[in-house]
């Protein structure tokens, strides 16, 4: 004899039992009805490409074509129907999705090829965290310089240097003159400017008979840097400056990666003249690209390249594996 708890925990146990399979009949039914859908749109296209062949007459053609026709779209609005009647039954699924329409990746039955998903989730946690520690560092960096200052405004305030503008949208004439006084401090150093998107610039940098570089400029601000020989062509077939092609030889391609490096090294936002400063003259020390020796090991030629790799600080030419 079933006991009333226990009679009531299998009451409620078939309840889900049946709310589960009524639910998956309703999914074989919608799919049932996608499939019947497809098929009788196919019949409609059949039936155009068809058109009125094997008929007798002119008239009895065109009466049986456009008769199919009808029948036709009235089966594919039938389907139709029926499927929007079933996608009801089948319900919306009650989870919610943090990152909009991205979250139906997770529906992939096949995670463990295509785990696009938990990729993304793990790619959003860590671009939250990294902007939370960005904040952090962004306020005790503030707080350092404002010591500094506040330090040095006592005993050098005559000689403070000048403030210079910390915007990301500066003057074009204000670029200009700093581009044109960091060209004259290198007379070994050809810097052209080019403005061919607006007000953004775009430096053709030649140093000596050894390289051309083309350093594009947001503001004041370098973006990023391509390398190439003295004798590669920097321009397109319509004579702009080409700031896309890698430079055919090797030596210049890992010139073009070390530059990448050093815009990251010379970061100072607030003193954006004082980065391009930085930059042109670590640009500048490969005047010697060929003749200067590595100074760890001493030799010229290390698997047929010179040395590529320049020291942020001191200028001194390293093969890229001797500076590890």
């Amino acid at each position: 004899m079933t006991s009333p708890a226990r009679g009531g925990e299998e009451e409620g146990n078939m309840a889900d039992v049946v709310s589960v399979e009524v639910n998956l009949d309703a999914f074989s039914h919608a799919i049932s009805g996608i499939q019947a859908l497809r098929s009788s749109v196919s019949r409609v296209f059949e039936s155009l490409k068809d058109g009125m062949k094997n008929r007798d007459t002119l008239e009895n053609r065109e009466k049986q074509f456009i008769a199919e026709f009808q029948d036709n779209l009235q089966a594919v609005n039938r389907d139709l129907n029926e499927l929007e009647r079933l996608s009801g039954l089948v319900g919306r699924p009650s989870e919610s999705h943090p990152l909009h329409n991205s979250g139906l990746l997770s529906l992939d039955p096949v995670q463990d090829k295509t785990p696009l998903y938990s990729q993304l989730l793990q790619a959003y946690k860590w671009s939250n965290k990294l902007q939370y520690h960005a904040g952090l560092a962004s306020g005790l960096l503030n707080q350092q310089s404002l010591k500094r200052s506040a330090n040095q405004m006592g005993a050098s305030a005559k000689r403070r240097p000048k403030v210079q503008p910390s915007t990301l949208v500066l003057p074009p004439q204000y670029v200009d003159d700093v581009i044109s006084r960091i060209g004259r401090m290198f007379p070994d150093m050809t810097i052209e400017l080019f403005r061919p998107n607006g007000t953004s610039a775009v430096l053709l940098v030649t140093l000596g008979k050894v390289l051309k570089a083309i350093v594009v400029m947001r503001s004041l601000f370098i973006d990023r840097t391509l390398v190439r020989g003295f004798n590669e062509n920097v321009y397109t077939d319509d004579g702009k400056l080409d700031i896309w092609t890698k430079s055919q030889h090797q030596v210049f391609q890992k010139v073009t990666d070390h530059a990448t490096t050093a815009l990251l090294h010379y970061q100072l936002p607030q003193m954006p003249e004082v980065v391009v400063r930085s930059f042109m003259t670590w640009l500048r020390s490969y005047i010697k690209l060929f003749q200067s020796p590595c100074q760890r090991c001493g030799h010229f030629l290390q698997d047929g390249l010179p040395p590529t790799w320049r020291d942020f600080r001191t200028l001194e030419a390293f093969h890229d594996t001797c500076r590890m």
